[in-house]
């Protein structure tokens, strides 16, 4: 099972402690009309907060309606989306990891921009440096499954990449390096074992079955440190 987080940080300093108390019984509800009459009511919560020294955890829970066919027809449903999300103290920033795929983490970062500040825009998206990815596939190059290339500055190509194993050792890697920067890594980790992809705007996924706990082990160790504070 693949599981996926992306990482924002604060452009606002607020401390932990302050967050947990604007957070805790977060709830908004909002009434959708459904098709062919009725209404539902929506509910957007966060739960189950967990506060410590170095992180507060929690739950985002968000209510859709999805078209659910059905003999034939389709009718409309509630469904619960419940997501981890963890802000963790690291080097006096605070940063925000959302464990789910690029559009629902972005939706929630500005929802929880929006509780703790009233406005979105406060949490963004963290960077990597697209050197400090090239100087991270440099120092285990044969750990490297796939490298994709963008801002690239040949004529009618936006993206270049490349396969395989030895990828330093390729006439198309010193090529490629020199058109384009490097936006996605696929390697394997030699601490951990997993398969991971790593991007430049902070998208992590392990393409391994693992646990949230690992997922975020794992990235406040080889992906924390790789981030421009």
């Amino acid at each position: 099972m693949v599981t996926a987080g992306k990482i924002f940080t604060l452009r606002e300093e607020i401390g932990l402690k302050a967050m947990a108390a604007k957070l805790k019984g977060y709830r908004e509800e909002r009434v959708q009309p459904l098709e062919g009459g009725g209404e539902a009511t929506l509910l957007t919560e966060i739960s189950d907060l967990t506060l410590t020294t170095d992180e507060l955890k929690g739950i985002f829970s968000q209510d859709n309606v999805v078209d659910i066919y059905q003999r034939g027809k389709f009718i409309q449903q509630v469904r619960t989306r419940e997501t981890p999300f963890v802000f963790s103290l690291y080097r006096g920033r605070v940063l925000l990891t959302v464990l789910e795929r690029k559009f629902q983490a972005n939706n929630i970062a500005n929802q929880l921009s929006r509780a703790l500040f009233v406005t979105s825009g406060q949490i963004v998206e963290a960077k990597i440096p697209p050197e400090t990815l090239k100087a991270f596939h440099e120092r285990n190059p044969e750990d490297t499954k796939v490298i994709f290339f963008d801002e690239v500055d040949m004529p009618n190509i936006s993206k270049l990449s490349l396969y395989g194993s030895s990828l330093i050792n390729t006439s198309l890697y010193e090529n490629y390096c020199s058109h384009g920067k490097i936006w996605y890594l696929v390697f394997k980790s030699k601490k951990h074992g997993y398969v991971v992809g790593v991007t430049r705007n902070a998208i992590v996924t392990i393409f391994n079955n693992v646990s949230e706990e690992e997922f975020m082990d794992y990235v406040r160790g080889e992906v924390f440190p790789l981030l421009s504070l």
